[in-house]
């Protein structure tokens, strides 16, 4: 129900209907001491995170469970989310994820789309990105998938601070594929490493930063190492807020990035729906999966938008797309 303030002749007029002089003579029975003579020293007003915090300093002498040292997740964060998020995304002209197939009545959702890659390419420090993946695992497996068509090699190395769950996606979706998979212990590790497990017969070495146990990792001599032996770099991110923090993927030679959007503005949704980011460089854009919404000019001259390079897509190419992903996670990109 709205709320809408009265003016003073609102005021008048209500008082004139019901035939008293003023505000004043309408409480005159009002004992004079119980009378407010000046406004209340009230504190000024506060912005929804001093709220939140605020609120939840009051909570905390409960010892809520939210407060306690909490080091699960690794690719699943609470970070704030302001209220407008949610107001935006429950609107009826942006309530879905299904794909824009008519850019006549879908410019509004291609367009927060074409923003998205915008943002996701310049935080990842790479040319192009796609419009979402399902989520981080789903991404960091599509791209090796794009390492192999992109260097027709079989084998695959994934460093040992690779988060686990990714690392199973990568296995289920190369188990009937002619590929040799390679990963390494779980530990943090050191770019030597990684770099003397590259050789000529390796697609991709993918690596995380910050990986599962926290460890921030400079790419460079990696991707160098890579690129010598004619294989690709493939960055994972979890946490996208660190990158801006830290050297973007891009800056340190990274060929692909795969990442989990879920802490840029969804909550931890009980751990899905989720986002995942995906950016490459322009060279390798024909081989990217996903979506990818695009610029154009219609008949007159108008900038509009419209979902581009389609003909990688399943439902252009079926078998021979470059991913079966289509209908994705774009109301979590919103």
């Amino acid at each position: 129900m709205r709320y809408l303030g009265l003016t003073d002749d609102d005021r008048q007029s209500m008082l004139a209907e019901i035939g008293v002089p003023s505000i004043d003579e309408l409480y005159r029975d009002v004992p004079s001491e119980a009378v407010l003579s000046a406004p209340l020293p009230l504190p000024g007003h506060m912005g929804e995170m001093e709220v939140e915090q605020q609120i939840a300093a009051l909570v905390g002498h409960s010892r809520p469970a939210g407060e306690e040292a909490c080091f699960l997740g690794a690719g699943a964060y609470r970070h704030h989310i302001p209220a407008a998020v949610d107001a935006l995304v429950q609107r009826g002209e942006f309530l879905t994820s299904y794909t824009p197939y008519q850019p006549e009545i879908s410019q509004g959702t291609l367009q927060y789309l074409f923003e998205f890659q915008t943002q996701v390419a310049m935080i990842t420090g790479m040319d192009v990105a796609s419009a979402s993946h399902y989520d981080g695992a789903t991404a960091c497996a599509e791209a090796v998938l794009m390492a192999r068509r992109l260097t027709k090699r079989r084998r695959v190395v994934l460093s040992g601070g690779l988060h686990p769950h990714y690392g199973a996606a990568v296995k289920t979706n190369l188990q009937f594929l002619d590929a040799d998979l390679e990963g390494l212990p779980a530990s943090p590790g050191t770019p030597e490493d990684l770099t003397g497990r590259i050789d000529e017969n390796t697609a991709c070495i993918v690596v995380q930063t910050p990986d599962v146990f926290g460890q921030l990792h400079d790419l460079t001599p990696i991707a160098e190492a890579a690129h010598a032996a004619g294989a690709l770099l493939v960055a994972v991110v979890t946490e996208p807020v660190s990158l801006g923090l830290v050297r973007s993927p891009g800056e340190m030679g990274a060929d692909i990035v795969a990442a989990e959007g879920q802490a840029l503005g969804n909550s931890l949704n009980f751990g899905g729906p989720y986002l995942g980011l995906f950016a490459t460089r322009e060279e390798f854009v024909r081989q990217m999966p996903g979506r990818v919404a695009g610029e154009a000019r219609d008949a007159d001259g108008k900038r509009g938008w419209v979902l581009t390079l389609s003909a990688r897509e399943q439902h252009i190419r079926r078998e021979k797309a470059t991913s079966n992903i289509c209908t994705n996670s774009g109301l979590c990109a919103l």
